[in-house]
């Protein structure tokens, strides 16, 4: 969010807090589509049930300490650039976020084809980091490693921030959220595979894409290292 300086006023505050605090707990419908951004006040809320994908790298603190400040942010913008470009690519995504090295996004997805769609995302991007490998390699550059988190699930969605400053955004609360994070957190670290999703996310796609994971023992979770085969070609070409 961007800052717009204005001098806090103590007591403007106060009336916000009771403002906040003071609104309906009635006022948060359930849906299976996230609301347009126009549809949230400051004091209003959606239950809302749908999917999340979180991919983020791993090693970014070592990264940092092989690289001039001018090659890291070369490496940084292209692999979130194109990140970006992915998700924003599928037609159910709702909304994206950046957070140092993770990019996250939530998709309507109303039907088990939908799922399956955010499912395609995510091994197209574990094909993405392959493609780019390829080409950091060529650079001397150091090679990209990431972890994917897939969930279905519910989560809050609010409109939060500094009422009648233009400073607010949408911010998501619950288990979808922090489920998923917590996903890719484990994704592609020690013997864990790139791709991890839930058992109820899993639970929701086709045969094809099932066939394609596997069960982890004593957790909630599936794993996969899903390519895309179209876009392998272009890696297995060139790599």
């Amino acid at each position: 969010m961007q800052a717009n300086y204005k001098a806090y006023d103590f007591e403007k505050s106060r009336e916000r807090m009771d403002e906040i605090l003071d609104s309906s707990d009635n006022n948060y419908q359930e849906s299976n589509k996230v609301p347009s951004i126009d549809d949230l006040t400051y004091t209003n809320g959606y239950h809302i049930n749908c999917s999340a994908l979180f991919i983020d790298m791993r090693g970014s603190k070592e990264l940092a300490t092989k690289h001039q400040k001018k090659v890291l942010a070369k490496i940084y913008r292209v692999y979130i650039s194109e990140i970006v470009a992915l998700l924003n690519g599928n037609p159910n995504i709702q909304q994206i976020y950046i957070e140092g090295d993770c990019v996250w996004g939530v998709f309507n997805t109303e039907t088990k084809d939908q799922i399956d769609r955010v499912f395609q995302t995510a091994f197209e991007a574990n094909s993405l980091i392959q493609t780019l490998n390829i080409k950091l390699k060529k650079k001397a550059y150091t090679q990209l490693k990431v972890g994917i988190g897939l969930h279905y699930g519910q989560a809050l969605v609010i409109k939060a921030g500094y009422k009648g400053s233009g400073i607010n955004e949408v911010t998501w609360i619950g288990e979808l959220i922090g489920k998923t994070a917590q996903y890719c957190n484990n994704a592609n670290k020690g013997y864990r595979k790139t791709i991890i999703l839930s058992d109820v996310f899993y639970s929701n796609l086709n045969d094809d894409n099932k066939s394609l994971c596997q069960k982890v023992n004593y957790t909630d979770y599936y794993e996969g290292d899903v390519i895309s085969i179209f876009m392998n070609q272009w890696v297995q070409e060139n790599g």
